[in-house]
């Protein structure tokens, strides 16, 4: 059992259909069988290179499937790389392998012993290469290799087995659930959790992958117009900047079946924005991590709705939620020593199941003795079962006693009408232990002072939640993804 078997289904199903489509500097479309073939044939240039993994530098497009179905049929690693990072820090990732067959855009960054292939080269090279024999499948052999965004630390290897994916995808998708007449747009980065598990389940379901080298909202509606996208994956930023253009250029949203969202904290106010614009959308909050094959809670479509049109306060705040448990996972909030929190009650966010890996390449595991994962992310149940993540427990603020979450003040002064973006740390103060600090990007031509921003979140939390002070930023540091660099403020 792995992750190649996803794909041998979905050929066996639908064989002559469009798997794979990418818009960059051309266009290029693969069927599911098309994508089978390069995918053994590049699964015989690892093995004739003795390659120990499969590494991926580049932007979005038919390369990476075929890339990452030829290392699982080779039986090593696929290891997706950010192609942003600076040339000396890619090298130092790069040289952790000893032979590594590189796929890169632009190979003349690329100073390796291994072979170095374009995609263009690759998909050629590959598509013409004898295909390698079919080997027994090993659930335990590494499918996936991913880098941390490092956003508190320096990035390390999460190891995802065939076992972990394959658990994922067979127990969030049922196969043949959406069939040639859909499409997903792809825009997220190729090296982040969600671009891996976009691309195994729909497949799996059968939906051809429609692949945006880069993001821009402009492009974005137009391809989800003229290839007809009935589905797509966006993290909050991507879904704040394609409000901003519908709403600037009084344009309609496109028909859009559904809009899944993760990857960083989405604010509720444009959520609610998103969800008038994109009346006829269904949008789902997936909450994962990387250590646990992405998504482990969902928050769907109903849910969104019921919350959005409540009066209740109670049911109107699962906006903001992560949702309940997939299939499959076991989750629970905990106090330091273990005992299980009350509903509404914080504590840390612990989860098991078979998707879940808890392990990084060169470490023991981290699993617990009796499995669980400790995400250290900081968190509270309602009393219905809903999940609410408020950050990561290294980011709370202690202040004159009482623990804070950034997250909370973050939500609160992005809701103010000239407020595009918000972060909030705490730094070491005397008397309080630790002072709240906000840094604040105005929306252009809006003139907001600290004074404004502090009475707006006094007006609406305990004093004590208020911004000691308040500092305006052009923008703030965030990943490819939207999650806040906090160590970076």
């Amino acid at each position: 059992m792995n992750v190649a078997m996803l794909l041998n289904m979905a050929v066996s199903m639908w064989p002559n259909e469009c798997a794979a489509v990418e818009h960059s500097s051309k266009i290029r479309r693969v069927t599911f069988s098309e994508l089978a073939r390069i995918a053994v044939g590049g699964a015989r240039l690892v093995a004739d290179r003795a390659s120990d993994a499969v590494l991926y530098v580049g932007v979005n497009g038919v390369a990476l499937p075929t890339a990452l179905f030829a290392a699982a049929n080779a039986g090593v690693p696929f290891v997706p790389l950010n192609y942003r990072l600076a040339d000396d820090k890619l090298s130092d990732l790069i040289d952790r392998f000893d032979s590594p067959l590189i796929i890169a855009d632009d190979s003349a960054r690329i100073r390796s012993s291994g072979a170095i292939f374009s995609p263009d080269h690759w998909l050629v090279a590959a598509g013409e290469a004898e295909p390698l024999e079919e080997r027994d499948a090993d659930p335990d052999a590494i499918a996936v290799l991913l880098y941390t965004s490092g956003t508190t630390a320096a990035p390390k290897a999460a190891v995802l087995r065939n076992r972990h994916l394959v658990s994922y995808i067979l127990g969030t998708v049922e196969f043949g659930s959406g069939g040639p007449e859909q499409a997903n747009l792809v825009s997220v980065p190729p090296y982040h959790i969600a671009a891996v598990a976009n691309l195994l389940s729909n497949l799996y379901a059968g939906r051809r992958l429609v692949y945006l080298d880069k993001f821009d909202p402009e492009i974005w509606l137009d391809m989800a117009d003229s290839e007809a996208v009935t589905h797509s994956m966006v993290v909050p930023t991507m879904l704040a900047r394609i409000c901003d253009y519908l709403r600037e250029h009084d344009q309609k949203a496109p028909p859009i079946l559904s809009i899944s969202y993760g990857g960083a904290r989405m604010p509720v106010s444009v959520l609610e924005g998103a969800l008038e614009l994109f009346p006829e959308t269904g949008f789902v909050n997936a909450y994962g991590l990387t250590e646990t094959a992405s998504t482990i809670a969902l928050l769907g479509p109903d849910d969104h709705r019921t919350a959005s049109n409540s009066d209740d306060p109670a049911v109107r705040a699962r906006l903001g939620s992560a949702g309940k448990p997939v299939p499959g996972v076991d989750l629970g909030v905990f106090h330091e020593d273990g005992t299980p929190c009350a509903p509404n009650e914080r504590g840390e966010l612990r989860v098991k199941g078979p998707q879940v890996s808890g392990e990084y390449l060169g470490r023991a595991s981290v699993l617990s003795d009796d499995g669980w994962f400790h995400t250290r992310d900081q968190a509270y149940l309602d009393g219905d079962g809903y999940l609410f993540i408020e950050g990561r427990m290294d980011d709370t603020i202690i202040r004159g006693g009482e623990n804070i979450a950034p997250a909370e003040i973050e939500e609160t002064i992005v809701a103010h009408p000239s407020v595009a973006d918000a972060g909030v740390v705490g730094v070491a103060d005397e008397e309080w232990g630790q002072r709240i600090v906000a840094h604040v990007v105005t929306y252009p031509n809006e003139s907001v002072t600290e004074d404004d921003v502090r009475e707006w979140v006094r007006s609406q939390l305990r004093s004590s939640k208020t911004p000691d002070d308040v500092v305006f930023r052009g923008e703030l540091p965030r990943t490819d993804t939207g999650k806040l660099m906090r160590r970076m403020l």
